[in-house]
């Protein structure tokens, strides 16, 4: 019993050791980084930036619901892009009824696009 044990906990050495390199990494580059770099920040630095609104302002300051809109929409239109990577990994396995899903999902997808600019969803003004 102690021998079974003992040959787990070894399996597991590698993957302890990848953690502990990995955490020791970051504490040394996030240190190295703190202790090299210069800690002024200049009003350049502390302006708004691809956000739009001052990042050290209250937190219930209200902005524009466009933002949320964009973040939303980038988030749907790139997650399912994700979807194609394991499909075309798979393609040759799934033969044409997975192609024509594919197909069929893109559609709605294209669609959906299109109905959100015809919306204007996508401009900025």
């Amino acid at each position: 019993m102690d021998i079974a044990l003992t040959d787990l906990l070894l399996e597991y050495l590698p993957i302890l050791i990848f953690l502990g390199v990995a955490i020791g990494l970051s504490v040394v580059m996030v240190g190295g980084s703190y202790i090299a770099a210069h800690q002024k920040p200049d009003p350049e630095k502390l302006s708004a930036y691809e956000c739009g609104f001052d990042a050290f302002e209250g937190s219930r300051a209200q902005f524009d619901v466009r933002f949320y809109l964009v973040a939303i929409l980038f988030i749907i239109f790139d997650l399912e892009v994700a979807f194609l990577f394991p499909w075309a990994v798979a393609l040759g396995e799934i033969g044409v009824f997975g192609f024509w899903s594919m197909v069929v999902f893109l559609g709605i997808l294209t669609i959906g696009f299109v109905y959100e600019w015809k919306k204007g969803a996508l401009e900025w003004e």
